[in-house]
């Protein structure tokens, strides 16, 4: 792991945490990383680390998760988007890159919208692009449905950390294990032993996933004001084969024609794409060729 220092970021109803891995170099890209609906700003910490110091980076705990947690509603995509620009303001480096994975990918695409003087190029990871809600089901089953075994674990209670550490091992898509990923999943612990347990706030989640299907937010990665990559995943959520995304999926979604150009990313699932050596490797490379003067 890199070294990183914790910010902190007056939004509407606080202050928003987020972390900060410094490049030694003033002059070097800045870009701002949003993270998925029941993660934490450490997920991009292998991320970090690709970068090497060519850039900054700068993640923040989404408004009720981690750092962020007390951080009261209104939830939602919308706010999310609001509080990144929030972000991206105070660090007053112009219009710099903005990345999104899974959730974080949908509040990337809206806030570039919404704020279009903040922000250059996107990054995308394995999100951004969504389809109508079923109408057969209703909100509670709609986010089952999408996020079951993530929800399963905001109810739960782990007697230490390594229990923790434990449940998250067992799952079958995150292989890839890592300094980076034990400090990412130890972020999310909150309360004392024997009664640990996840520090994202149910209510922001349960609305969050709704967030996902709302018209404003499934507009806005074909509203873009400028360029965008969405690097997807192989596979899928539990490292089965499908993924959220192939060139079918991305077709019945409207991807071709606009400004997002989508990128195969082979041998990672859904996590890994952010939290593995391949994944994170590519998206750092995404990261700084985005930076570049165009």
């Amino acid at each position: 792991m890199i070294p990183y220092e914790e910010i902190r970021v007056p939004v509407a109803g606080g202050e928003l945490a987020a972390l900060r891995w410094p490049s030694p170099d003033p002059g070097a890209p800045v870009a701002v990383a949003l993270h998925g609906i029941t993660a934490n700003a450490l997920s991009w910490g292998a991320v970090a680390r690709m970068l090497a110091g060519r850039a900054t980076l700068v993640a923040p705990d989404l408004r009720g998760r981690a750092g962020s947690a007390g951080l009261p509603g209104p939830y939602g995509i919308a706010a999310h988007a609001d509080d990144a620009a929030a972000l991206a303001g105070a660090l007053g480096r112009g219009r710099v890159v903005l990345a999104g994975h899974s959730m974080g990918a949908f509040v990337a695409a809206l806030a570039a919208v919404r704020h279009p003087g903040l922000f250059g190029p996107l990054v995308l990871v394995d999100g951004g692009f969504g389809f109508p809600a079923p109408t057969h089901l209703s909100a509670d089953e709609l986010l089952t449905a999408v996020i079951g075994p993530a929800m399963d674990r905001l109810s739960m209670t782990f007697p230490d950390r390594d229990a923790y550490r434990s449940f998250w091992r067992a799952h079958p898509a995150f292989g890839d294990w890592s300094p980076e990923v034990d400090a990412y999943i130890q972020r999310d612990l909150t309360g004392e032993e024997p009664a640990l347990r996840s520090g994202c706030r149910l209510e922001a989640v349960r609305t969050d996933g709704g967030g996902l299907f709302e018209e404003e937010v499934l507009a806005a990665v074909h509203e873009l004001p400028g360029p965008a990559t969405l690097l997807w995943a192989e596979r899928g959520l539990m490292d089965e084969e499908q993924g959220l995304y192939d060139e079918s999926r991305l077709a019945a979604a409207g991807q071709p024609g606009t400004k997002v150009g989508a990128v195969r990313v082979e041998d990672v699932n859904h996590y890994t794409v952010l939290t593995g050596e391949k994944g994170a490797g590519r998206i750092a490379d995404t990261l700084l060729r985005a930076a570049l003067p165009r």
